[in-house]
């Protein structure tokens, strides 16, 4: 039985194994070269540092799949909106994972204060992420032509967002 839960230290092989497939193989990631267990170690702690949810999906001890969010941009302003990134198994795909597992971050996200996410997916043929996207809440606000190079092809950037909470109805809680 698949459950999401809280990533854990155990975890980092199977993410940085997830993640690294999606470097070699897909172009929803611009990274050309899979990061170490100890680079993915210190990005997962970034994220648990803000307060951010890193989540899996996991079905007894293997994970099928991760998403996390971070702050869109590190400055003060951005506190309120965060990027998700979320990464499947190749074998988890196409099973309705991806969605419970974006829905969950989602709700894991506002907990965290965040108002507004923002998907930017690489590759404007990348119809599994955009519909992914789309089937929980998110809407297209632009694509940046052409701005990623890889496997020797140039890259669309498709931009989505999803007010979450109380969005812009009210000014947010500030310590």
């Amino acid at each position: 039985m698949t459950i999401i839960r809280s990533s854990q230290d155990q975890d980092l092989a199977a993410i940085t194994g997830i993640y690294a497939h999606h470097v070699l193989h897909g172009t929803g990631t611009f990274e050309v070269d899979p990061p170490s267990q100890e680079d993915m170690r210190t990005r997962r702690a970034d994220v648990l540092s803000k307060g951010l949810p890193y989540l899996v999906a996991a079905d007894g001890e293997q994970v099928l799949g991760f998403a996390y969010c971070n702050w869109f941009k590190p400055r003060p302003a951005y506190k309120f909106s965060a990027e998700d990134s979320i990464y499947i198994s190749p074998e988890a795909q196409e099973k309705g994972l991806g969605r419970a597992l974006l829905a969950e971050l989602s709700a894991h996200a506002e907990k965290a204060g965040v108002r507004k996410l923002i998907a930017v997916i690489g590759d404007s043929a990348n119809t599994g992420s955009i519909g992914l996207h789309l089937s929980v809440g998110f809407h297209h606000v632009g694509t940046l032509k052409s701005c990623g190079w890889k496997f020797n092809q140039w890259l669309d950037v498709v931009m989505m967002e999803k007010t979450i909470g109380l969005g812009d109805s009210c000014p947010p809680q500030t310590d």
